[in-house]
């Protein structure tokens, strides 16, 4: 079976996890086809993400040129349903948060795609995000490609799904995956019960490599790590506020951002404010051997999100023994266990974070060792890629390799995938 996956940036440091499924996906056997709208002159820290850019067909890479040729061959070859599509994207406009342009830059982007899949001669397309690039999905399937379905994260899509015209994506959809329950809890608020079993949970996965290792004991330093984009949602303006309380107690600690963004500016400014110069540190976008680093040398993994989804960083963390500081938000409970794998704490309280960050300082060693390995089995019973692929190899083979001609008629089993 081949597959398209669309994606709107690809590679990308954050998004380790699509590059792990498709390689898991391509391990079950299928072939896959990657398309993204940008990314192919970003600098990469990452050797893999490096060699997935050179197998991947960048949709803007052509300009502007590249998107009125293929509308044009798309019109003078197809134009009824040229037209059909052109409604359903100014429907996408006229409803949406983003101005009506976009939507047709959706369009003219899906037209595009649309000779790559048919020449690639893809069964499916699978998209990740409920964004533009599920749009472009649904628009290519309008315009006479294969079915398609899409996955849903986290706090961008969360915060947006009415605007974001996600009844009208899941309608058109061979099917849905939410990356966690609670994703799939906030699909459910906005569709039909009737539609609820289009809806199949499968987890982001982490490789072998990342359990097959014996985990190191926790460092003797007080050291703790934050990994993800710096931006207003992760919270930590919070987590610096959290340092410089320990600090005013007479308690050191070591703090590494690892990560940048466009909060990256106001950190460092609060960091020089705090005194805090010598004890935390911002690294910008490192690759994954050096996330790993990073967290086998820290005592644990502190995440003080306001909104979540379920970050792969946390299940990174737990897969490498590492305890868990994180707040109680999105899907983050499904994995960590209070008192068992880490703490959990309430969004937006600097005093329970300072005081969960002080009992994980104060631990001994031997308690620290006994909740990372705990957390290293309950990841790798949650978290495996090759499970998880299995369950969306399976959503994509229950569409029998259906044609344009006849894949809106194909619906997968109601059975849900294992949450």
């Amino acid at each position: 079976m081949r597959l398209a996956y669309i994606v709107n940036q690809y590679p990308k440091v954050s998004h380790t996890f699509i590059r792990r499924e498709i390689l898991a996906l391509e391990r079950c056997g299928f072939e896959v086809l990657r398309v993204a709208m940008r990314g192919w002159s970003d600098v990469l820290a990452d050797d893999e993400d490096v060699r997935e850019r050179a197998r991947t067909r960048y949709v803007l890479e052509g300009g502007l040129p590249a998107l009125l040729w293929a509308i044009l061959c798309t019109l003078t070859t197809a134009p009824v349903r040229f037209a059909r599509t052109l409604a359903l994207a100014l429907r996408m406009g006229w409803r949406g948060k983003r101005a009506l342009p976009y939507h047709l830059a959706y369009l003219a982007e899906a037209c595009r795609v649309l000779a790559w899949v048919k020449s690639f001669r893809a069964d499916h397309v699978h998209a990740h995000f409920a964004t533009n690039s599920a749009e472009v999905a649904m628009l290519l399937r309008a315009l006479g490609g294969p079915s398609y379905s899409f996955t849903l994260h986290g706090t961008a899509e969360f915060d947006d799904l009415g605007s974001l015209g996600i009844v009208e994506k899941l309608s058109r959809a061979a099917f849905v995956v939410a990356a966690s329950c609670f994703a799939q809890s906030q699909l459910y608020r906005r569709i039909d019960y009737s539609s609820w079993a289009k809806i199949h949970v499968v987890h982001c996965g982490l490789e072998r490599a990342f359990f097959a290792t014996q985990p190191s004991p926790p460092p003797a330093t007080a050291r703790l790590v934050c990994v993800g984009r710096l931006s207003a949602e992760k919270g930590q303006i919070l987590l610096v506020e959290a340092v410089h309380r320990l600090a005013r107690k007479g308690i050191r600690v070591e703090l590494t951002l690892a990560g940048d963004g466009e909060l990256r500016a106001e950190l460092e400014r609060l960091i020089g404010q705090k005194g805090l110069a010598g004890q935390v540190r911002i690294t910008g976008w490192i690759s994954s051997l050096r996330v790993r680093d990073e967290i086998l040398a820290s005592r644990a993994l502190v995440l003080p999100s306001f909104s979540e989804g379920l970050p792969v960083v946390i299940m990174e963390a737990m897969a490498l023994g590492r305890p868990v500081v994180a707040t109680c938000v999105g899907g983050i409970p499904e994995l960590v266990r209070a008192g068992q794998d880490g703490w959990l704490v309430p969004a937006g309280s600097v005093d329970a974070l300072a005081a969960a960050l002080e009992e994980c300082l104060r631990a001994p060693e031997p308690e620290l060792r006994a909740m990372g390995e705990r957390a290293r089995l309950r990841a790798g019973e949650r978290h495996s890629i090759e499970v998880e692929a299995a369950k969306l190899a399976e959503l994509f083979r229950q569409l029998g390799g259906a044609s344009p001609a006849n894949s809106a008629a194909v619906q997968p089993r109601t059975s849900r995938a294992s949450s």
